[in-house]
């Protein structure tokens, strides 16, 4: 789905840059990330930890999108949002596989094995820690 469908279906909608919540998703979207980095992984956490890094990616999506002015309500949007709103097209690319996978487990009862949930955290991660420079980059200017 590209940001003009995205607009047409109404799931973004302009609004304007709210700080406090913005520091709010960026604080739940830590603590997310900190809960998944206390379990270890194994059989059974392996995709607890993996849904708990990705909300915290997320959320962080989330806090980018409403300092640029957007409230958007599907996640496959946040892709169209990286790659035509913030010209990302790999974040974007990245985002989207990453909530692939993440929606083939929550909602498809995939299984992942813990290697392979390892490595996506790990995604999960990198890709987190580049939303959080853009989050913190749009702050300074």
């Amino acid at each position: 789905m590209d940001w003009e469908e995205c607009c047409k279906k109404r799931f973004v909608k302009e609004i304007k840059e709210d700080i406090e919540l913005i520091q709010s998703l960026i604080k739940t979207s830590n603590n997310k990330l900190e809960s998944s980095n206390k379990l270890e992984i194994s059989e059974i956490t392996a995709t607890s930890k993996l849904s708990l890094a990705y909300d915290s990616l997320r959320e962080l999506l989330e806090a980018l999108a409403i300092k640029r002015g957007y409230k958007i309500y599907n996640h496959e949007c946040y892709t169209s949002f990286l790659k035509e709103v913030l010209n990302e097209k790999g974040k974007g690319e990245d985002f989207d596989e990453i909530r692939i996978i993440r929606n083939n487990i929550n909602y498809y009862g995939k299984e992942i094995t813990i290697e392979k949930a390892d490595e996506v955290i790990n995604r999960i991660k990198y890709l987190r820690n580049q939303i959080y420079n853009i989050i913190n980059k749009k702050r300074l200017m």
